[in-house]
């Protein structure tokens, strides 16, 4: 397993050992002991997600505020995504600062996300199914986001916005000028 830091202060790119032969591939995609070392992990895993979603499916920007905020580790078991995440930490040397990250089942990696990013994703194959582990209980009331087409973000996708399968809860999510973001 290698871990690497992306430009984004505490997230993290994980790429497990794939070993591949005639018969498919084994791998192990989550060790605790070896990413609390590595990501200072304070707080177990505690949920987890799965989502399906067919192409040009856009979900996000998504996270829980304080007291409920989360930690996420993501990933993709079958398919392909572009996952989008947003520093929201007001104090952070990369604050509004974004990345994309391609993940899929063939590239095996996964991201970690620390508390204080908003995060979402673009199904780019024909299905994609994505898995959340989260280190806090999902929350109603703490669940919010930032409308992922605000121009100050300055988000580029590579397929058209009318191509787009979107909620109407992430059309209506708030800008960042507007939205609740950490210190």
């Amino acid at each position: 397993m290698t871990i690497n830091p992306t430009l984004l202060s505490g997230v993290f790119e994980i790429i497990p050992s794939v070993f591949r032969d005639n018969r498919g591939y084994f791998t192990e995609s989550f060790r605790l002991d070896v990413m609390q070392k590595e990501l200072n992990l304070t707080k177990p895993f505690v949920l987890e997600f799965e989502s399906r979603s067919l192409k040009n499916t856009l979900r996000g920007l998504h996270y829980q505020i304080e007291p409920h905020a989360q930690s996420k580790l993501v990933s993709v078991s079958y398919g392909k995504v572009l996952d989008i995440l947003v520093d929201i930490r007001k104090s952070s040397k990369t604050f509004m600062q974004h990345i994309c990250v391609e993940l899929s089942d063939e590239n095996n990696k996964q991201l970690y996300i620390p508390e204080g990013f908003a995060h979402g994703f673009l199904a780019l194959s024909d299905t994609a199914v994505m898995h959340y582990k989260l280190d806090g209980y999902y929350d109603a009331e703490s669940y919010t986001g930032i409308n992922i087409f605000d121009k100050e973000l300055n988000i580029e996708l590579p397929i058209d916005r009318d191509s787009l399968i979107i909620s109407q809860k992430d059309i209506e999510l708030p800008s960042l000028k507007d939205a609740t973001l950490f210190e």
